[in-house]
Parts: C-alpha cells; structure tokens; sequence
C-alpha cells in the first residue's frame, strides 16, 4: 500500500501524534519512517483520496502540531511514496539536503502577498503620461483611427501595462524584502501586478505585517494587498 507523507523532520523533534489522526474514511493512524537523524510522519494511504475538508483539515493538523514543536519540512496535501521502506531510502539519499532546509525552516514561517493595482485607474495614467497614447486614444474613440492605429493602440497600452506593473512590484519587493528571510516569486494571474511569497522568522511576524501594510498605504487606495498568513512555508521546502 502507498504510504502518504505529511512531513519531514529531525529524528529528535517531538512528535505528539497521539491525538492526532491521518486522512481517510476511516482515519488512517500516524506513524514515523526513521532514517539516521531525520523521521517522515506518514500513514496508510486510502485509495481514491481527494482533497476533500476533512482530510485537508487532517493533514494541516499533523503539519501546526509538527511546527509548534520545530522546525518542520510541510509537504504538500496528497504526496505519496510507494512505501515506507522507500520514503526512508529517499531519506537516506537526500539526508543532507532535508538537514539543510531544516535547519533554514527553523522558527520562520511563510506569508503570501498578492497585490493588484485597479485598471482603470492604471489606463488614466497611462493615458494622461503619454502624448502618442493619448493621440491614439482620441483618434480611436472617434472613429477615425485605422485598424493599424488600433493595433499600435493596443500594443502601447499593453506594453505600458507590463513595464509599469513591473515597476511597482520591484518597488514593492525591494521595501518589504528587508524584513524577509527570503522570497519566492510567482507568475502573478491575470490582473495582479505581485505574486509572492516570503520566509519569515515566526518572532517578527507582527514586524512584517506591519511593514505591509504601511505599502499597501502608501501605494493608496488604487492598489489592493491581499496578505495570507501565517502559513507552512510549502514555497521554501
């Protein structure tokens, strides 16, 4: 039977599973897979399993119980291995790596910032800093631009759009990275300028959410940060 993976730890970590219980229906009981000085807390896993509330409930329990006690490499809902013979061997092969990340994870936790600025409010400035733009615009809105002045049109505003919501997301990282232990960028979705997530020692938490929030003030009322947090730090495993 697979064995399903919660996390990664040192041998020596606490591991308070008693009143804790796995995924499935029926729960799967908790144990660990030792290797040398590292320990995976896995279980049974039952077939079929999707993310449905109670199992991811189940495993974010195993993962804050794990945490309050040290450092801990979260994996990701719905790992699997094929045993628990092979999750220790992968133990084994890569044991420097886990001690590694360990050792960084240690006490810090994770917060991801999406941030967007509002369209309209970005076109008004595109449009009001730009005389080409603004030519093209009135040429379009009155219906005497060519279908090749409407495609340079879009093409200026597009471009506008990139470099300047590249702009303010260098800007941003650059104020609140100081307060980070590291970061990890995503491709921001459609409409967001930032996608990111930091590390974050647990004992300044409060700093950097403070920090983020004196940037979301100073950027106005244009620009809406979405801070989620604190959270296991998936994105630094």
């Amino acid at each position: 039977m697979p064995t399903y993976i919660y996390a990664i730890t040192g041998a020596d970590h606490p591991l308070h599973l008693k009143n804790l219980q796995g995924v499935g229906d029926p729960p799967s009981p908790l144990r660990t897979v030792a290797a040398g000085d590292l320990a995976a807390v896995v279980s049974d896993a039952p077939e079929g399993l999707r993310a449905k509330r109670r199992d991811v409930l189940a495993h974010e329990a195993v993962l804050e119980s794990l945490m309050a006690d040290g450092a801990t490499l979260p994996m990701r809902f719905g790992l699997l291995g094929p045993d628990d013979d092979q999750v220790g061997d992968a133990l084994r092969q890569d044991s420097d790596n886990y001690r590694a990340r360990l050792a960084e994870l240690d006490g810090h936790v994770e917060f991801n910032l999406k941030a967007a600025r509002d369209e309209q409010d970005l076109l008004l400035e595109i449009v009001a800093e730009s005389d080409q733009i603004r030519e093209l615009n009135e040429r379009t809105r009155s219906g005497a631009a060519g279908q090749d002045e409407r495609i340079a049109l879009g093409e200026l505003v597009a471009g506008q759009v990139a470099e300047r919501n590249n702009d303010r997301a260098e800007m941003t990282m650059e104020r609140l990275l100081p307060s980070a232990a590291r970061a990890q960028r995503a491709e921001p979705a459609a409409g967001l300028f930032l996608n990111v997530s930091f590390l974050i020692p647990a004992s300044t938490a409060d700093t950097f959410v403070r920090a983020v929030r004196d940037e979301a003030d100073r950027q106005g009322e244009a620009c809406t940060f979405t801070l989620t947090g604190p959270l296991p730090p998936y994105s630094f495993v």
